[in-house]
């Protein structure tokens, strides 16, 4: 940096940034010449906790990657962990995992939302997002007693079924919320202090997003049509009618028309999977890693001493390596794992989309002014929970 410029240090604070981000930026006037991202004020350690914890253990921790958007961490680990055991999962669970995440989808884009037009100036849709999103909320709260870390997926299926009130109760939600969707775009889309603050800020060309790596809206925002659900379908995706949004700017405004509209398209895929669902086991009957039914456990002692195994010791996975990656609401969530033949990983690698994402800030605020250095930063929908793990 030059001995002209002003250095600025803005954060680390959570109100503005998402997160314990700090930035460092060199100004000429109002305008951000360079920029510096540091991280790692919230380091956990969970990728070296996860390899002291048995492959059971480690689901609840998933949760606290993401934190607004558990299941699909729950379901990037658990697909990576069936892959090395090379499990087929029922049915019913698959469809129950599909419409979870898109629920969960659903909840991570209200929340970006709010947050993103808070931070922008618009008050009214941070109220107007929680209003909707506890509705979901309630949702995954009937079904598994939690409304954040939801820790509802289990390898080999889910952990328990849905009450038989719950499908009618989705679907009340996305007829209800799809007329929001409207109101939302009513609001914002053709507002012009909402463009003044969107269109042509922070933009990234399709050859940037590439040389990042971004995955994700910040992708699909410069116009590269990458989703992993269509790419590489994984659960019941392939079944699914839907589309994949695409930008052609690569700013701000494109990435909140996507997320816009991915919103209608888990709608869609939320109704479909609501309706195709079939009945049957939510769990696979695998002794490696299914505790026996209640009945089983009643009646025999020798089902009693494995359940209290399974719980203590946790199951042994066949030595390998695997990667497993889905598209969570922020880009491609992957898991490598590389195991040794024991109860625990040898290794646990986690690709997490914000992470690689966040890289490409600097680029993205670039020549702009500090006003734009927010709204870029919401653009790209980062937890740092899930950046410094």
């Amino acid at each position: 940096m030059k001995a002209k410029e002003f250095i600025l240090n803005m954060g680390p604070q959570h109100p503005s940034t998402h997160g314990v981000l700090r930035l460092v930026l060199a100004l000429d006037g109002e305008y951000v010449k360079d920029s510096r991202v540091h991280i790692g004020h919230l380091h956990r350690g969970i990728e070296k906790l996860c390899e002291n914890k048995t492959y059971f253990q480690i689901v609840p921790l998933t949760d606290r990657l993401d934190y607004v958007s558990s299941i699909s961490n729950n379901l990037s680990y658990v697909q990576a962990v069936e892959k090395l055991l090379e499990l087929s999962v029922p049915e019913r669970a698959k469809y129950l995992r599909v419409i979870f995440s898109e629920l969960q989808r659903l909840c991570n884009h209200l929340l970006w939302l709010a947050t993103q037009a808070l931070d922008i100036g618009a008050m009214s849709m941070f109220l107007y997002c929680f209003r909707d999103r506890e509705e979901i909320l309630d949702i995954f709260e009937k079904v598994c007693g939690a409304r954040l870390t939801i820790n509802y997926l289990r390898v080999g299926g889910v952990n328990r079924d849905m009450q038989p009130d719950v499908i009618p109760m989705i679907l009340k939600f996305t007829k209800y919320f799809s007329n929001s969707i409207k109101e939302w775009d009513t609001i914002l889309s053709g507002n012009r202090i909402w463009l003044g603050r969107t269109k042509g800020i922070a933009a990234v060309t399709k050859e940037d997003a590439v040389n990042y790596g971004l995955t994700g809206v910040p992708l699909r925002a410069s116009g590269i049509n990458l989703d992993i659900r269509k790419a590489i379908p994984y659960a019941v995706y392939d079944r699914m009618n839907f589309d994949v949004p695409l930008g052609v700017n690569g700013d701000v405004f494109d990435r909140y028309i996507i997320r816009m509209e991915e919103m209608r398209q888990s709608l869609r895929i939320i109704e479909q999977a609501c309706k195709e669902i079939p009945d049957g086991p939510i769990m696979v009957d695998d002794p490696r890693i299914a505790l026996p039914d209640k009945k089983n456990l009643e009646a025999n002692a020798e089902c009693l001493t494995r359940y209290c195994y399974i719980l203590t010791h946790g199951y042994k996975v066949p030595k390998g390596e695997v990667y497993s990656s889905i598209e969570a609401p922020k880009g491609e969530l992957g898991f490598y794992i590389i195991s040794d033949g024991t109860e625990k990983p040898f290794r646990l690698k986690i690709r997490s989309p914000a992470f690689i994402n966040v890289a490409a800030l600097p680029k993205m605020i670039q020549g702009g002014l500090v006003a734009d250095v927010i709204a870029a930063i919401g653009s790209i929908d980062i937890v740092l929970g899930e950046i410094d793990r």
